[in-house]
C-alpha cells in the first residue's frame, strides 16, 4: 500500500497575515518582551487590519504597535509594558483616549483561559481571587459555589482566540515545530496556546527537512495536525528575542520608544520600519546585516 502523499503547509507571511479578518480573536505567542511573532504583526498592519481582539497573557511590543497602527478595538491581557524601556505609550494613549477597550486577567489566570481551550472546558475555575478588585471591574468572570466544598470559586472564561500564531526556530513544511528542550516561558506558553485553538499559525526562523525532524523528534511538541500554515520567517521576532537564535536589538528598541512619544513620531516610524519596506527581507535590508550580525546567539536544541 502506498503512502499517503505529504502535503505541504508553507505559505508566505502575507498569505498569512491575510488569514486573520478584521474582528479577529487573535492569540500572539511569545512572551512579554521575548519572542513575539513581530514579522507577522507588521504584515498585519501593512494590510490595514482593524478592530481585532488580542488575547494573551502579557505583551509587549506586538499589542503597542498594532495599538499605535490603529489595529485594535479590544485586549484582553494581564500586561502591556516594554519592562526595562518604560511604559507602552501607544498602547497608554490609545486606552486613556477610549479608543481602546482592556479586560485585565491576573497572569496566571491568562494563561487559564487557554487551558480551558486546550482540555475543551467553556471556563476554567479559580480560587484564588476572593478580595481582587479584577473580579470587581472584569465582569467576564463569574463567582460560584464549589460542588464538592460550597467554596467560593471564580469561573474564567476559555481565551476562545479565532486564530493563534506563535514564532518558532524551525519547522518542516508539514508543520511539524521545533521546540527546545532548554526553553523559557515564552515557549512553554506558546505551546500551550497552540493546543488551544483549531487555526494556529507558525513563523519559523528556518525551514527545515523532513530528515531533521526525523532526527530530532523528541523536539516536536507541535506536530503537524495542530498546525494550519507556516511561513519561514528569518528574524521574524525581531527587535525581540528568539531563544537559541539571536539576542534583543536594543538600539532598534531604543529607537522604537523614542518614536513613541506621540502619535505624529509613531507614524514616521511605521512609514520607515512597516509601510515603505514592501516585505519583511526588505525590513531586514534596511536594518542591515551589520547590525543584525551582531544580535547572534546561535544557541543548542539540547
Amino acid at each position: 500500500m502506498s503512502k499517503a502523499p505529504l502535503i505541504s503547509k508553507l505559505i508566505s507571511l502575507a498569505e498569512a497575515a491575510d488569514r486573520v479578518p478584521d474582528g479577529c480573536r487573535l492569540a500572539l505567542g511569545g512572551f512579554a518582551v521575548y519572542q513575539k511573532p513581530m514579522a507577522f504583526v507588521r504584515a498585519l498592519i501593512r494590510q490595514g487590519r482593524r478592530d481585532l481582539t488580542i488575547v494573551g497573557s502579557a505583551h509587549s511590543y506586538d499589542v503597542d504597535m498594532l495599538a499605535g497602527a490603529g489595529c485594535l478595538a479590544k485586549v484582553e491581557t494581564s500586561y502591556v509594558g516594554l519592562e526595562k524601556h518604560g511604559l507602552a505609550r501607544n498602547y497608554r494613549r490609545a486606552v486613556e483616549a477610549g479608543r481602546l477597550k482592556v479586560v485585565d486577567y491576573p497572569e496566571m489566570a491568562a494563561w487559564d483561559r487557554f487551558r480551558a481551550n486546550q482540555d475543551g472546558f467553556d471556563f476554567w475555575p479559580a480560587k484564588f481571587l476572593g478580595g481582587n478588585d479584577v473580579v470587581t471591574y472584569n465582569d467576564e468572570i463569574k463567582e460560584f459555589p464549589c460542588p464538592m466544598t460550597g467554596r467560593r470559586l471564580h469561573a474564567l472564561p476559555a481565551a476562545n482566540a479565532d486564530v493563534v500564531v506563535v514564532h518558532a526556530i524551525a519547522a518542516d513544511e508539514q508543520g511539524n515545530v521545533v521546540i527546545p528542550a532548554r526553553r523559557l516561558l515564552p515557549q512553554s506558553e506558546d505551546v500551550l496556546m497552540a493546543r488551544s485553538c483549531d487555526q494556529v499559525i507558525v513563523t519559523a526562523e528556518k525551514i527545515v527537512p523532513r530528515s531533521f525532524i526525523k532526527r530530532h523528534a523528541r523536539f516536536v511538541e507541535l506536530p503537524s495536525y495542530r498546525i494550519n500554515a507556516v511561513v519561514e520567517v528569518p528574524w521574524g521576532s525581531h527587535p525581540t528575542p528568539t531563544l537559541g537564535r539571536y539576542l534583543a536589538d536594543d538600539a532598534h528598541l531604543d529607537t522604537y520608544v523614542a518614536a513613541s512619544a506621540t502619535d505624529s513620531d509613531f507614524a514616521r516610524y511605521l512609514d520607515r520600519w512597516v509601510h515603505e519596506p514592501a516585505d519583511h527581507f526588505a525590513y531586514l535590508d534596511q536594518l542591515g546585516a551589520a547590525q543584525l550580525s551582531r544580535l547572534n546567539d546561535l544557541g543548542s536544541l539540547a
